[in-house]
């Protein structure tokens, strides 16, 4: 039996991506249900789902309805506890699921003014101080995650629902053409090139938008990764 997962447009919506990730990644069976978030359709596409109003939502094969990221994420771990979605080891899980919590519940600066887009780099982007600010501190939890991880270039080697609840993050710094040490750009870029990513991003290419919801500060500049 699958999930019934309903997500927003793939090429500006963070959210639907990884709740998307969470059963792409590891391989759940689902089915994906669009919603409108642009076209005015939200509210009657997600009626079925009340009390859930944003996406992503997922219902289970039983019909529960689930209506957070979070909760979704310890769900599909718990109900599916043979496949790793958290690290193995107790300590890196106990880091991960902090990691993912702060995500959830930070970050407003960069959240509010680098809404993912996946069209472009837009190049002359300026970030303010509270940007920069939390640009640091996911360095510092980026760091504090890859101590002990030395099995694989993900946050904690192998990948897990930290890397799930961190890819929006790594897209809005590629994006932005965000200031960050080489070792988060090259974690960035590792997220970017992984074919399930690629696969995200290309079918939220095949939709257009005119006028496009996040017009970029200036010049733009390719995305780096051809997902063609």
């Amino acid at each position: 039996m699958e999930y019934d997962l309903f997500i927003g447009d793939r090429t500006f919506s963070s959210w639907s991506l990884r709740g998307w990730l969470m059963l792409q990644k590891f391989s759940l069976p689902y089915q994906v249900h669009p919603v409108g978030l642009y076209s005015n359709t939200m509210a009657q596409d997600m009626a079925s789902l009340a009390p859930a109003r944003l996406v992503p939502a997922l219902r289970t094969p039983e019909g529960d309805v689930i209506g957070e990221s979070l909760a979704m994420a310890e769900t599909l771990a718990e109900r599916h506890s043979n496949i790793a979605m958290w690290p193995k080891d107790v300590s890196a899980r106990i880091r991960a699921r902090w990691l993912c919590a702060e995500m959830a519940t930070g970050f407003a600066a960069l959240r509010g003014n680098c809404p993912m887009q996946l069209a472009h780099v837009d190049a002359k982007f300026t970030p303010s101080d509270a940007v920069l600010d939390d640009l640091a501190r996911i360095e510092t939890l980026w760091r504090f995650a890859r101590e002990k991880a030395t099995d694989g270039p993900w946050l904690f080697g192998m990948y897990s629902l930290a890397d799930v609840f961190y890819a929006p993050v790594c897209a809005r710094i590629i994006g932005y053409a965000l200031p960050v040490s080489d070792d988060a750009r090259a974690y960035c870029m590792t997220t970017l090139k992984d074919p399930d990513f690629a696969t995200w991003r290309s079918e939220g290419l095949k939709a257009t938008y005119d006028p496009f919801p996040y017009p970029p500060a200036g010049r733009t500049l390719p995305w780096p990764v051809n997902h063609s």
